[in-house]
């Protein structure tokens, strides 16, 4: 299974024969669906929380007393059927959403989810990237070029989530050209992982080789 690689002025520059322990998995809903849920639960912050009826200030004392009113008796005004009162079974903050996900499911995950968007052709591979300087409009002539490209014309027009930009380093003017895109992430390769792909219209990979390296690493 081979592929295109484009320049960054959206021109083919070569082919490259594509591993099929990353890009050759059938698809496996269940098992994306389970490391994805996990993963969000993992990130989940707690900010909602409630009170209990033994945390809400006051109702220490009876309301009434307990026979001869004719009226349903009651021991506290902070009952959770009481206005004012606790809440029962609220959100609390100090609830623990983690849930564990094995690095294997994890790792298998992310190539089937690889897979699954190089078939359907949303994986563009750029041999490099570079520029003098931190230059935004730089980066917007690029897209632009990354637009033209059959299959990825939505670059230039998905106001939101547009595309994950998975790079081998860091490079500084790189970052900085692109960071000023509010519907597109750049990341470095060995942070992405099945959300953040899956949150992303378009995968852009740059050089290749070192990205397969990368990712065959998480295998071991």
């Amino acid at each position: 299974m081979e592929t295109i690689i484009y320049n960054q002025k959206g021109q083919e520059s070569g082919k490259i024969k594509l591993p099929e322990s990353i890009f050759g998995l059938t698809w496996n809903a269940d098992l994306v669906h389970q490391v994805v849920v996990a993963m969000q639960s993992s990130a989940r912050t707690n900010v909602a929380h409630t009170k209990t009826r033994g945390e809400v200030r006051g109702g220490g004392k009876k309301p009434w007393q307990q026979k001869g009113t004719g009226r349903a008796r009651h021991g506290s005004t902070r009952s959770p059927i009481w206005v004012g009162g606790g809440v029962a079974h609220g959100p609390r903050k100090d609830k623990n959403f983690d849930r564990k996900v094995n690095k294997k499911a994890k790792t298998k995950a992310l190539f089937t989810i690889l897979s699954r968007k190089m078939r359907d052709g949303e994986i563009l591979f750029v041999d490099t990237l570079s520029f003098a300087a931190p230059k935004t409009a730089e980066a917007k002539v690029v897209l632009g070029n990354f637009a033209k490209i059959k299959g990825f014309e939505k670059l230039g027009t998905k106001p939101k989530n547009v595309a994950l930009l998975a790079v081998d380093s860091k490079e500084a003017n790189v970052v900085k050209s692109f960071q000023n895109f509010g519907n597109l992430e750049i990341s470095d390769l060995r942070s992405v992982n099945p959300v953040s792909v899956l949150n992303h219209k378009y995968l852009i990979i740059t050089n290749p080789k070192v990205a397969f390296t990368t990712l065959e690493s998480k295998i071991k």
